[in-house]
């Protein structure tokens, strides 16, 4: 995800400080880690240097300046070309787990075990996202959902290696 095209989709509806951009980018998106100050501030700033945000006003506290920062038009038209891309989706072609069933095979260990150790850990994870899931809000549900699916691809894709192994041993080991 992109937090620069992220903080000006929410600089769009309203000019913001960035305490409340922090705010609401953590209400919406944060359900996993909230952002951390300093990488608004960062990204701000770049904006701030590409032109696609500007400064409206500051404001004098108790504590530190505070600018309200408003989208440019260059800003919304950054903003809208990125929305209308579509995201490539991950092809999962050069995959770690697949590596490491490889290796495993080439160097004679026990590739069904890392298959099997590695289907307990997608179980584990997929209870505990369907818990969050029956708990959360609606954001925290599609996000879940997304993670389950993928989760659920990854099982399809364990299950069918596992029924392979011998074909791939035979291929890698040459």
């Amino acid at each position: 995800m992109s937090l620069g095209h992220t903080i000006l989709g929410l600089l769009e509806s309203r000019p913001r400080h960035g305490y409340d951009l922090k705010r609401a980018y953590d209400e919406q998106f944060g359900q996993a880690r909230a952002l951390p100050y300093g990488q608004v501030y960062a990204t701000l700033s770049r904006l701030l240097k590409g032109g696609l945000v500007e400064v409206e006003g500051t404001e004098h506290g108790e504590g530190p300046e505070r600018k309200r920062y408003v989208i440019t038009e260059a800003g919304i038209t950054d903003v809208a070309h990125w929305l209308s891309e579509p995201e490539r989706p991950s092809s999962y072609l050069q995959s770690t787990l697949y590596t490491k069933v490889v290796l495993a095979l080439l160097t004679g260990r026990p590739a069904g075990e890392l298959l099997e150790t590695q289907r307990a850990e997608h179980l584990r994870e997929m209870r505990e996202l369907t818990q969050r899931k029956l708990t959360g809000d609606l954001a925290d549900q599609l996000l879940c959902d997304h993670a389950l699916f993928h989760l659920e691809a990854d099982l399809r894709w364990l299950e069918l290696t596992a029924a392979r192994l011998d074909e791939l041993a035979r291929k890698v080991r040459g």
